[in-house]
Formats: structure tokens, C-alpha cells, sequence
């Protein structure tokens, strides 16, 4: 019983069969047919390659959104070094709310050498064509999320050599919390003292000819610190050709959410526009001596996420090259083929042309000779 069952359904399965069955005997081959199958396999196996790393490539999706957190904190951090004493600057932020932070709050003065060793030139020259690089190729933007992770660090390596010499600068870094208003975070001379109106900085006790403020941005960003991004102004070197020099740097900051394979965190992408001027108040060119960055931040927040290519459409597009490349090359076959038989034909029907044949009377004949039995012995 079992087996008539079991010869049921598989007579059953050959009636459901519609794949066309052609003998072998049917078939005919020809070179012009397997020079085709070579080149159809061989395109096969390109574009499956090519599509395998199309799969395993992945991309960066990019949305916006409404930014609705404005009671959390914003974060700076910051890397400089200004070409003077660290008892003749000050650093502090100013927002629009009026609040003041302090330097004290997290930020470390550090006497340093202004010139860089041998190998944090080479460091800065990298950084500094990596920047030129970004601002051309917008896409290597990129390149630098995926590849972002928490144990790569792009800051400014120590000095490999003891220099003998005095220190000439300032190394102010380490971060600070601001609101999430805009702002203002600058260095100036002298150190800052809260005032009901707002701040002043102390610089009565420091002459104008110690003003210097020739200044190497090494590190700058909002948000959570990612060793892995570079920023916009990381590199960034200034030579003050004045005593008496205004730096400004109008930065806006926006929000983002930033997921990829190796890393998730919140972070804070930001343009700016740099300007640079000499005060001079009998010119008219007013203002106050120093390093300015002004920031604001943006309403709308960014999500950035690397997407890959999910496995089912991987095979959709692989049976759609396998299939579509037999359907074409037998086309392309099929029809070189009716074109070819189409000449051959007329060349075969012109070598059959009629000849003229002469009789014993004098005339000529046009027909073809008949051909029979006997003329062939």
C-alpha cells in the first residue's frame, strides 16, 4: 500500500514537472555555441565576484530628525597650545544664558614647547593632508566612520626627544560641560574673574609685547570624545604676525547618533569659518587680543548607520545575473545564428545560378542539366 502511495506521488511529481526535457540526441553542438557558453560562463563568474564584494561592502545611511533634548549637557573638548606663558592666558565660555564656565572646571594648563619634534611635524603634516583630502572628497567622510573605533586615537603623539629648551607656551586641554545654547570659548590674556555684567579677564599686569597668540589647534569636538573621527579644525596651525592679533572661529555643531559595526555613541559633527584680524583702534578695527570660538548648535540631529545588503536580495540579484546572462547570450546566439545561415544561403543559391549549355542544332539551353542514375557511372 505504501508503495502504490509512494508511486502515486512521484507519478504525480512528474506530471507537475515543467522543465522541457530534450534528449541528447536532439541537441546539436557546434563550436560558434560552445564559444558562446565559454564567454557566458566566464561573464558569470566576473559579475558573481563583483556582486560578492558589493555584499560584503557596507554604506552609511544618513537620516535627520528634530533634536528635542535641550536639558542634557554638551561637551567640549579641547586641545590647544598657545605661544605664551601659562600665567599670561586664560580660557573660559561664555553662553547666551550668561553662564560662565570656568577654566578650573576641566581644563590643565600645561607649560609645553611651541616647536613640534621631528615626529609630531610628521603627525601634523598626515592630519593637514588629511583635512585637504576631506574638503575635496566628501565621501571619505565615510570611510572614517566605519573605520572609527575606541582604541584608534588621532591625537598628537609625545615628544620623542628632551628638548633642553625653557617652555615658551600653553597646553590648555581637557573638556568642559556646557549648555546646549550657543556660545563662546575663548582665550584671551589674563586670567577670568566673574563680574555681575558678565566676565573680564586680568590682563593689566601683562605687556603687549608678550602678546603672542600663535596657537596649534591638535584637537577640538563636541559630545562624546571618538579617538577615531577627525574633526574639522584637529591640525589646524596659526602664526599671529601681529602682537595684537583677533583668531575667531564660527563653528555650528550639530547632533549625531552615529552606529556602525565596531562603534555606537553620540557625537557632534561641526562646520566653521575662520577669520583673523588685527586689532587696531585708531584704524577702527576694534576688539580684544585673543582666540575666539563662537559655536552654535543646530536644531536638527543627524543618525548616521552603516547598512548592509540583506543575504535574500544577495541571491536575488545573483539568480537574476545567472539567469539573465543565458537568456541574452542565447538570444545573441539565436540570432547570429539566422543572420549567418541567411548569407550562407544566398551565397549557396548563387553558385547554383543557370548556365547555359549549347545543343547540336546551335541554340543554347538555360536549364540545369538533369542528373540521373546513369551519369554517375
Amino acid at each position: 500500500m505504501r508503495r502504490l502511495n509512494r508511486k502515486k506521488t512521484l507519478n504525480l511529481m512528474k506530471e507537475l514537472d515543467a522543465f522541457p526535457k530534450v534528449p541528447e540526441s536532439y541537441v546539436e553542438t557546434s563550436a560558434s555555441g560552445g564559444t558562446v557558453s565559454l564567454i557566458a560562463f566566464t561573464t558569470i563568474a566576473f559579475l558573481t565576484i563583483m556582486e560578492f564584494m558589493v555584499y560584503r561592502d557596507t554604506w552609511m545611511k544618513y537620516e535627520y530628525e528634530v533634536d528635542k533634548d535641550f536639558t542634557s549637557k554638551l561637551r567640549i573638548n579641547i586641545d590647544i597650545t598657545v605661544a605664551m606663558r601659562c600665567q599670561y592666558v586664560g580660557a573660559d565660555v561664555l553662553d547666551l544664558a550668561e553662564t560662565m564656565v570656568a577654566s578650573a572646571d576641566g581644563l590643565i594648563y600645561e607649560p609645553v614647547v611651541f616647536e613640534l619634534s621631528p615626529q609630531q611635524k610628521e603627525w601634523q603634516r598626515m592630519l593637514q593632508l588629511i583635512q585637504s583630502r576631506l574638503q575635496e572628497e566628501h565621501s571619505l567622510q565615510d570611510v572614517i566612520f566605519k573605520s572609527a573605533f575606541k582604541s584608534a586615537s588621532t591625537a598628537l603623539p609625545p615628544r620623542e626627544d628632551n628638548s633642553l629648551q625653557s617652555p615658551d607656551a600653553c597646553r590648555i586641554h581637557g573638556h568642559l560641560y556646557v549648555n546646549k545654547v550657543a556660545g563662546n570659548f575663548h582665550i584671551t590674556v589674563g586670567k577670568a574673574i566673574p563680574h555681575p555684567r558678565g566676565h573680564a579677564h586680568l590682563a593689566a599686569l601683562v605687556s603687549h609685547e608678550s602678546y603672542n597668540f600663535s596657537h596649534r589647534i591638535d584637537h577640538l569636538s563636541f559630545g562624546e570624545l571618538i579617538p577615531g573621527i577627525i574633526n574639522p579644525l584637529d591640525g589646524t596651525e596659526k602664526i599671529a604676525s601681529d602682537h595684537n592679533q583677533m583668531f575667531q572661529y564660527f563653528i555650528t555643531v550639530v547632533p549625531t547618533k552615529l552606529h556602525t559595526y565596531k562603534i555606537s555613541a553620540e557625537t557632534h559633527q561641526f562646520s566653521v569659518t575662520e577669520r583673523e584680524r588685527v586689532i587696531n583702534h585708531a584704524a577702527g578695527s576694534h576688539g580684544v587680543s585673543g582666540i575666539f570660538m563662537k559655536y552654535d548648535i543646530s536644531s536638527l540631529m543627524v543618525m548616521v548607520t552603516e547598512e548592509h545588503m540583506p543575504f535574500w536580495q544577495f541571491l536575488v540579484r545573483l539568480c537574476g545575473i545567472i539567469g539573465g546572462i543565458f537568456s541574452t547570450t542565447g538570444i545573441l546566439h539565436g540570432l547570429g545564428r539566422f543572420i549567418a545561415e541567411v548569407i550562407f544561403c544566398r551565397f549557396r543559391l548563387g553558385s547554383y545560378r543557370s548556365t547555359s549549355v549549347p545543343l547540336p542544332d546551335g541554340h543554347t539551353s538555360n536549364h540545369l542539366p538533369l542528373i540521373t542514375d546513369n551519369s554517375t557511372h
